[in-house]
């Protein structure tokens, strides 16, 4: 049993899922990441299906330092954003897993939400890379940890009118 970022408030109506993946940015997933925070799961795949076509944009927030500008941004309130296929390729592998653990589980798919996603750096793979004249460069791979957690929406009550006798 590994401890997560959050716990969720019904263990019942949720299902957790976790991965550490090296071939993959930390910035650029985290960002892909939280672009999803709170939506719902079919929304969620919807929305990364249109940015591997790049049909839609994934805000970048904190990390936008030479991020180049796009008009897809405008829908999110921001300038700067891009399509990172491959962090989109992690997370929506990450949320097909959570949610075929949420079909074993007996949750009805259709209504999980994004309750928390999160993004944590993972220790740095070191390599070299060989350059002209005998010089030697870093070429270290920046891996990460993904977690997500998926909650069963309740289903909300119309709250009925009472009649006030005065």
């Amino acid at each position: 049993m590994t401890r997560y970022g959050a716990t969720p408030a019904n263990p019942a109506k949720s299902v957790c899922a976790r991965g550490s993946y090296l071939r993959v940015s930390f910035k650029n997933t985290r960002e892909t990441a939280q672009a999803v925070n709170g939506w719902e799961l079919q929304k969620a795949l919807k929305y990364y299906s249109n940015v591997k076509e790049h049909k839609q944009a994934v805000p970048f927030r904190r990390y936008n330092g030479s991020i180049g500008r796009t008009a897809q941004g405008k829908e999110f309130g921001v300038t700067k954003a891009r399509w990172p296929v491959k962090s989109v390729g992690f997370i929506v592998g990450l949320l097909k897993n959570a949610e075929a653990s949420a079909n074993v589980k007996g949750l009805d798919t259709s209504k999980l939400i994004i309750k928390h996603i999160q993004v944590n750096q993972a220790p740095k793979q070191r390599r070299r890379t060989y350059r002209a004249h005998g010089r030697i460069n870093p070429y270290m791979a920046c891996p990460c940890h993904i977690e997500v957690i998926l909650v069963e929406q309740d289903e909300e009550i119309a709250k009925t009118k009472d009649v006030v006798k005065s």
